[in-house]
């Protein structure tokens, strides 16, 4: 992304002093964890909290009229820029890995993109159109920034040969899930109740706590330098920060001037967005395929991962949807009423994420028990994929023989979707991400995440382009067709798996 010189900065001994390595092995403060992962996971709690808690009311703001707080559009048209704004997040986080490494730090890449966060839920607190799409600007850039590097600093708690290091991520993650389902609950009452930039202002206090206690604990946090790890030198650093600034301000006054003579509208956005999310990833495949720092053992490795990239793109366009589509088949066509009591349609989006934090231990608990027997990390991935399909196709069944929006379905029909989906998400997002650390070449290893979020970037680039669909045909016709393509894909991948096993190597 940069130009110039490699040469590290010189390091000053007080900076050295400030850049601690892991903590020591008897830091046990945190449930047998480091302190530091405390900080850390209360911080994804507040974060999940808020972006997930905006994204379970965003399709429905959208959708919603202009006289009630919403932009007027139309329900596909609502899901397809929910899904091009999913696609500018995970775009955007390519380069915030980046940038951490070279210019900011990660401490300080994860601190100014908390802040962009924060500052684009205020931002759309604020009942004005051109508020709402500023803020989901910034909470893009933020979330770029915040999301990479925070798993980065989790890894950095732990000493190689730390046997807490899997425990650790595995608790970190039931903190991300915690969060995905605690915001919904919060966000969608007051949506529903006082208004949807309500909402969004619950989802900015939520940052706002994240924040407060990653600075408050930022001791125990391991890398905290405020030196990059693989700085730029200075005279490139200047040339790198200008040329950020010129760029965005140049690509933000062409945007502009675009829009205010209709060459750049809604749809052509979209479209750009859904082009940039198929072309970045076929890059980066043909770099590390032809890089002559890639050796043949490694290209061979990377061939099996090209499948399972493909397949976290099948499950992720399902599981997007669960924000988008789900919710909106939810809040026109679903029972809003368990055991006596009404809730907001918002809520369903937090069964997703209370299935998960009840799901993952028990799947790690199932691996663990089985062993040398546990199925191959394909089988797991394809069987994930599979239970993304049959979320979609479960909806077919209490959708079938209406032709219009005034039936509601059991509200169990759509809790058991995403029970599937949930299932699905714990088995594929475990394993892919641990498969994608070890089957990267060394070349590329500080860049395996990017390359895994350019896999979500993709799923959310074609859901734009798709949900389109979804006031076009019948609702089975769009749940069955989607699912039934994604239980295909499964399929096809527990067919390679006898190929998969023998290329995976040291993948089990």
């Amino acid at each position: 992304m940069y130009r110039g010189t490699r040469k590290r900065v010189p390091v000053s001994r007080s900076s050295v002093e400030a850049e601690p390595g892991p903590p020591p092995a008897d830091d046990t403060a945190f449930l047998g964890q480091p302190r530091g992962l405390l900080t850390l996971s209360g911080l994804e709690v507040w974060e999940r909290f808020s972006f997930l808690g905006m994204q379970a009311i965003l399709v429905l703001c959208f959708a919603d009229t202009v006289a009630h707080g919403g932009l007027g559009m139309a329900p596909g048209t609502a899901a397809s820029v929910s899904a091009a704004y999913g696609t500018l997040v995970y775009l955007v986080s390519v380069a915030g890995g980046r940038l951490a490494d070279r210019m900011l730090g990660a401490y300080r890449a994860v601190l100014w993109g908390g802040i962009l966060i924060a500052c684009g839920h205020y931002a759309m607190a604020i009942p004005a159109a051109a508020a709402t799409w500023a803020g989901l600007g910034l909470i893009s850039a933020g979330t770029g920034l915040l999301k990479p590097n925070v798993a980065t600093m989790v890894g950095k708690l732990y000493r190689t040969d730390d046997e807490r290091r899997d425990a650790g991520f595995a608790l970190y993650y039931m903190a991300i899930n915690i969060g995905a389902f605690a915001g919904p609950l919060i966000t969608a009452w007051l949506g529903d109740h006082e208004g949807w930039h309500w909402g969004f202002s619950a989802a900015a206090i939520g940052m706002t706590f994240g924040l407060i206690q990653y600075v408050a604990g930022r001791r125990h946090l391991a890398g905290r330098t405020r030196a990059a790890q693989f700085a730029l030198a200075p005279d490139a650093m200047r040339r790198a920060v200008l040329r950020i600034v010129l760029g965005l301000l140049a690509a933000a006054v062409l945007a502009v001037l675009l829009a205010s003579v209709g060459r750049l509208t809604m749809d052509r956005f979209v479209d750009l967005l859904t082009v940039v999310s198929v072309i970045m990833p076929v890059v980066y495949f043909a770099v590390m395929f032809t890089s002559p720092r890639v050796t043949a053992e490694e290209r061979g490795r990377l061939r099996p991962y090209v499948v399972l990239f493909l397949a976290s793109t099948v499950f992720n366009f399902i599981l997007f949807q669960a924000y988008s589509t789900m919710i909106l088949l939810a809040s026109s066509n679903a029972e809003s009423t368990i055991f006596g009591f009404d809730f907001p349609a918002g809520w369903y989006a937090s069964a997703l994420g209370a299935f998960e934090v009840a799901l993952a231990p028990v799947v790690a608990a199932v691996w663990v028990r089985m062993g040398d027997r546990q199925p191959h990390a394909s089988n797991k991935i394809a069987l994930g994929v599979v239970l993304g399909g049959l979320s979609f196709l479960l909806i077919v069944v209490p959708t079938s023989g209406h032709s219009g929006d005034g039936y509601l379905m059991s509200v169990w029909w759509i809790v058991g979707s995403y029970l599937l989906l949930g299932l699905g998400d714990v088995l594929l997002e475990t394993s892919g991400m641990s498969a994608t650390t070890k089957l990267a070449p060394a070349a590329f290893s500080s860049q395996t995440m990017s390359l895994w979020f350019l896999s979500l970037a993709l799923a959310n680039g074609i859901q734009a382009r798709t949900v389109k669909l979804y006031d076009d045909v019948s609702k089975p016709a769009y749940f069955g067709v989607n699912g039934a393509i994604a239980v295909a894909a499964g399929l096809a991948v527990m067919a390679l798996a006898p190929w998969l096993r023998r290329t995976m190597h040291p993948v089990h």
